[in-house]
């Protein structure tokens, strides 16, 4: 069974045991499981086949098989006690981590089947490092696949059955961590895919104080006078126009048992729970799916998520701009002028490009606690979508040293990023003739560049930040090990990219 906590719009919290052994393919033992997934090596396929049990099965569908697809997916009942189900991949050693996490998504589809409580997984033929690395793709597919997402049919859907996954791996399999990424993902996902009826700003933040009672953070809620006392201009122009005032900003904190010299993290989302694009009103097509706008704080706070489970040894503030951008008389509009707290004042341009307009001040509180690094996330713009499609994320960042790092971990966590430039010369597009910047340009191009450079604007230069456009956070039937069209994409990223703590330390060190 699972605890949902529907009351604060939290996912329920799977209650899948994972068991790590040196599990052998056995007919006996595969007749104790409910299905199973093979991975085999691909140069070896005829060899390795032999090896499972009923191997002229195996042989005879992947002769059928291999006609039709040089990468056929092989799946059967196996004629035992308990019909097992099973399905049989082919990679080779060598493949990218972003291919093995969609191999792993398409076995784990295969065997996702109502009543499928015990699975088995299987990795047959890599060196020891290959087969960890397959294990560790099809856990975190069969994971994603089992979460169950938000619904609210007169007949719900039959959830996964799955309650356990054995893995034939050695106990150093990294089980928190790969259940840690994956629930960061899950509530990401879950939190995106709410309807905006349900999980509106108010709704949202009572459910962020719910999960930091849960998870042991911190929490600090920044209302509407407290952000005018601090004079955060940028972000209080895109709320005036809600019909509540419960819009603000959170900062939800982790601090590790050793936290008196521990490096800081600010972590940072933009969190608009519904974007109609304001006073230049977006059209159907366009606003259609935007309830999931608020993504990057869904992505920020699945990463604090999977980072404390995980016990990262820094602290970390995640600070998340909730607010809807909404059409009426009180919108603002273009042509005027507003002061963000860092003192930036800002000549709107377009009420749709709300969300650096509530990072702005949202960056510039964070950048005031002095953080050792800034990673900030959102579904900023449409550009960057043109320039990558869903499959890549953009990434920008005012250390240009970082650029091969944040890419060499898109590649090896699978998410990938591409780096865009960030050269100061771009910023005289965004020359204002009554303020200090413009908020965006009227053409549009280039806009996932020009408004990387106005978020430069409120993060100081000594602080090392990284602002990650999620042009991949939504994609139609979902994107590699994630089958749902939210793809939580990022928590992955960020967790491979800063969980061990070695960036921050370095970040620290002398130049």
């Amino acid at each position: 069974m699972v605890k949902v906590t529907m009351a604060h719009k939290l996912p329920p919290e799977p209650n899948i045991e994972i068991r790590c052994r040196q599990y052998t393919a056995t007919e006996s033992s595969l007749a104790r499981a409910d299905a199973a997934i093979f991975i085999l090596e691909k140069s070896r396929c005829s060899e390795l086949l032999a090896t499972l049990p009923h191997p002229g099965l195996w042989r005879a569908l992947y002769r059928a098989a291999v006609e039709a697809s040089a990468s056929p997916i092989l799946t059967a009942r196996l004629p035992n006690s308990r019909h097992t189900l099973v399905t049989v991949g082919f990679s080779a050693p060598l493949t990218s981590a972003f291919e093995r996490l969609e191999l792993a998504g398409k076995l784990a589809r295969e065997v996702a089947q109502p009543g499928a409580s015990i699975l088995r997984q299987h990795a047959i033929g890599f060196d020891d490092a290959a087969a960890l690395d397959w294990q560790e793709a099809i856990a975190s597919a069969v994971l994603a696949r089992a979460a169950p997402m938000p619904q609210r049919k007169s007949r719900p859907d039959p959830g996964s059955a799955l309650r356990r996954l054995e893995i034939a791996a050695p106990d150093s399999f990294p089980v928190v961590e790969v259940q840690a990424v994956a629930s960061g993902n899950y509530l990401a996902r879950w939190l995106a895919t709410m309807p905006p009826n349900e999980l509106d700003c108010l709704a949202y933040r009572e459910s962020l104080q719910s999960l930091a009672a849960q998870e042991g953070w911190q929490f600090r809620f920044y209302d509407e006078p407290s952000l005018e006392r601090l004079g955060a201009g940028a972000f209080l122009a895109v709320s005036r126009a809600n019909a509540h005032r419960g819009a603000g900003i959170v900062r939800l904190s982790y601090r590790p048992k050793k936290s008196r010299r521990a490096p800081k993290l600010a972590l940072v989302g933009k969190g608009i729970c519904f974007d109609t694009g304001g006073i230049n009103l977006k059209p159907h097509k366009s606003m259609y799916r935007m309830h999931g706008d608020m993504q990057g704080s869904s992505v920020a706070v699945g990463t604090m998520l999977a980072l404390s489970r995980t016990s990262a040894p820094y602290s970390i503030d995640c600070w998340l701009a909730l607010t809807e951008n909404e059409i009426g008389p009180l919108a603002y509009r273009p042509q005027e002028v507003v002061t963000a707290s860092n003192g930036v004042t800002i000549q709107v341009v377009h009420s749709d490009a709300e969300g650096r307009m509530v990072l702005a001040d949202t960056l510039a509180l964070a950048s005031g606690s002095k953080p050792s690094f800034i990673l900030d996330f959102a579904t900023l713009t449409g550009t960057c979508v043109t320039a990558l499609t869903e499959r890549y994320s953009g990434a920008f960042t005012n250390r240009p040293a970082l650029q091969d790092r944040l890419q060499d971990t898109g590649r090896s966590s699978g998410e990938r990023v591409w780096c865009f430039p960030m050269d100061e010369d771009f910023d005289r597009e965004l020359d204002s003739p009554i303020a200090d910047i413009l908020q965006c340009t009227v053409n549009g191009n280039g806009d996932h560049i020009l408004a990387a450079r106005f978020l430069n604007r409120f993060v100081p230069a000594e602080i090392p930040w990284v602002h990650v456009d999620l042009s991949a956070a939504e994609r139609k039937g979902g994107l590699a090990n994630i089958p749902s069209d939210m793809t939580g994409f990022g928590v992955r990223f960020a967790h491979r990219l800063l969980a061990d703590g070695k960036l921050l330390d370095e970040l620290q060190e002398p130049s």
